[in-house]
């Protein structure tokens, strides 16, 4: 018989990031792309997107520091970060085809077992492509960024999930696929964390990367059985 969990273990809530865990990030990356390519053309320049897939990866790979930033900065001015980051957002949605197939299968295991909340740094309007897709069916708490008023890892979007919730950080678990906003942003407020290694996670993860999370997964057909163990693990 395996061993049963303790009270602090027990994991009643599970806070679900959305780009990487559940829609590709692709998506975003693309639109950041497009409004690059607008904006360097207004200036006479063009973008080499083998070049912005550098900055990409570069990014990806460190986990810290801002990718629009990188990209305003290499092919841009440092000035124009917050007008490629409206313009990117202009086109970032989610199409149907962006959801990742593992995902509402794992959803139908984890539905009843546990509260599922949905923590992203999303513009509001994800809720729309989350219920187009069924995602929205399986989601009992949400906490969009814009809504909240806060981004990951600012504490105060992890705590609204917690508080709407009714639940104890020590009795909830997030998962994304960042170190820096997610795991990082999670393991301040007392939560367990769950990397999802695709996405915006690093193209190649470090030894010490595959060490920060609480565990770490490739594919959210991996997540109920990652959740089981860390509740088995105390």
């Amino acid at each position: 018989m395996p061993p049963q969990p303790t009270t602090d273990a027990r994991i009643d809530l599970v806070l679900l990031d959305v780009g990487g865990p559940v829609y590709d990030d692709r998506a975003y990356r693309d639109a950041l792309l497009r409004a690059t390519r607008e904006l360097a053309a207004e200036a006479g320049r063009e973008v080499d997107e083998a070049e912005f897939q550098q900055v990409y990866d570069e990014r990806r790979q460190a986990q810290g520091g801002s990718l629009r930033t990188a990209v305003a900065e290499r092919f841009l001015t440092a000035d124009d970060r917050q007008r490629l980051s409206d313009r990117a957002e202009q086109y970032w949605e989610y199409p149907p085809s962006a959801l990742h197939e593992d995902v509402l299968p794992a959803l139908r295991q984890l539905a009843g077992r546990y509260k599922i909340a949905i923590v992203a740094n999303q513009r509001a309007v994800v809720v729309d492509a989350l219920r187009r897709d069924g995602v929205a069916d399986f989601v009992d708490v949400w906490a969009i960024s814009e809504v909240v008023g806060a981004e990951k890892p600012d504490p105060r979007i992890f705590q609204h999930a917690l508080r709407e919730a009714g639940v104890e950080p020590a009795n909830a678990v997030h998962v994304g696929n960042r170190l820096d906003t997610d795991v990082r942003g999670a393991h301040r407020v007392g939560l367990r964390a769950v990397w999802v290694v695709r996405g915006e996670a690093p193209p190649k993860p470090t030894p010490e990367q595959l060490a920060e999370p609480d565990v770490a997964v490739y594919s959210m057909a991996e997540l109920p059985e990652a959740l089981e163990k860390l509740q088995a693990a105390g």
